[in-house]
């Protein structure tokens, strides 16, 4: 499996985007470090009115159908451990509507890798059995739904 080196991946704007500006390069649990990289453009859309907010999940999740599955298609290989684009757009699905602060910002980062590596029913099903840049992300916008709910109750029965 060839990794693209920092080089490729900042002069390849596919690479760039789907290797999460280059978080996805990480030698050991990339798609944490992915995670990790969605943070602070999450500080920075925060603040969006929801009906904003949404259309951003849905302008990103296009994207990345299209930047993965371009990227997956000049490396050869479906869903490289690189490819991180789906981290980030999961992570921002499970924080739609969250409340602003450090502390669920660390919450919906927890719950959003839990279901990201657990990848409970259907999510692993998904992600075996769909192929493309669709498949790459579709089973982190799920683990992001399954996050975003459970962090939904959390705030409900725990508003810190």
């Amino acid at each position: 499996m060839h990794t693209p080196s920092f080089k490729e991946v900042l002069s390849n704007s596919n690479h760039f985007f789907a290797f999460g500006f280059g978080s996805g390069l990480a030698p050991k649990a990339p798609g944490t470090f992915g995670t990790l990289a969605a943070i602070p453009i999450y500080w920075l859309i925060q603040d969006f009115p929801w009906t904003l907010y949404a259309t951003w999940l849905i302008v990103t999740f296009a994207l990345g159908v299209y930047w993965c599955d371009r990227s997956s298609r000049l490396l050869g290989v479906h869903d490289h451990g690189g490819i991180v684009w789906d981290e980030f757009v999961g992570y921002w699905i499970t924080m739609f509507l969250a409340p602003k602060s450090l502390l669920w910002i660390v919450v919906g980062f927890v719950l959003f890798r839990f279901f990201d590596v657990l990848k409970p029913w259907p999510i692993g099903w998904l992600d075996r059995r769909v192929d493309g840049g669709l498949g790459i992300m579709i089973d982190d916008v799920l683990a992001g739904v399954y996050a975003l709910i459970v962090l939904q109750a959390c705030v409900y029965f725990y508003p810190f």
